[in-house]
């Protein structure tokens, strides 16, 4: 990569804290792997999908704390390999089983918390929904704007994980969305993240 003179713009993924119900040294374990392979790679951020619900658990309150417990383990970590954390906030319908932070302002605030070294990777396609993004992205700034993913919202949508859109293709304003982060700082690479089983 390096002799290439390629840049990578993040690692993806870490996370994952809720997948034992607790936070296990083997879930801790896991996610130092991931920050050891994002400093290998001179990873620009290693972005965490933080985990949904336990298997057989309703409480969010419980499931978001195991993952602000488990942040806050692994920005230890990241923090003496110099590697930065960047949480990436999914939309409410992957709530229960992938992600339990939802909104940009439900990862700052534990950035807030947890101090140096963790921002967030933000997807337009999980956001774009979100009547606080434009203020969210300029309350992440430069120094918590870790990421910028982008591709497109298509209506109908016939999978809820594996049918994105080509850019234009869908309802997202995405030309307003990049007009949003480059007030908000944003001066890094556009990293088109494209999942769709039905059309590639």
């Amino acid at each position: 990569i390096r002799a290439a003179g390629l840049e990578v713009s993040g690692l993806c993924r870490g996370g994952w804290y809720t997948a034992e119900g607790a936070l296990t040294q083997a879930v801790k374990d896991d996610n130092r792997r991931a920050v050891d392979e994002a400093a290998e790679l001179d990873a620009a951020c290693l972005v965490m999908v933080v985990g949904g619900l336990p298997d057989g658990s309703r409480d969010l309150d419980n499931a978001r704390a195991i993952v602000e417990e488990g942040l806050a383990d692994t920005l230890d970590y990241a923090r003496g390999q110099g590697v930065k954390v960047a949480i990436e906030p999914l939309h409410p319908m992957y709530a229960a089983d992938r992600a339990c932070v939802n909104t940009t302002r439900q990862a700052l605030d534990i950035c807030d918390r947890l101090g140096e070294g963790i921002g967030v990777a933000i997807d337009a396609y999980h956001v774009w929904w979100d009547p606080e993004l434009k203020a969210q992205m300029l309350r992440a700034g430069p120094e918590r704007f870790l990421a910028w993913h982008i591709c497109d919202w298509l209506v109908p949508t016939r999978d809820l994980l594996t049918d994105r859109g080509m850019m234009g293709d869908g309802v997202i304003d995405l030309p307003l969305l990049g007009a949003w982060a480059i007030e908000a700082g944003w001066t890094g690479l556009y990293e088109v993240e494209i999942f769709s089983a039905l059309d590639w």
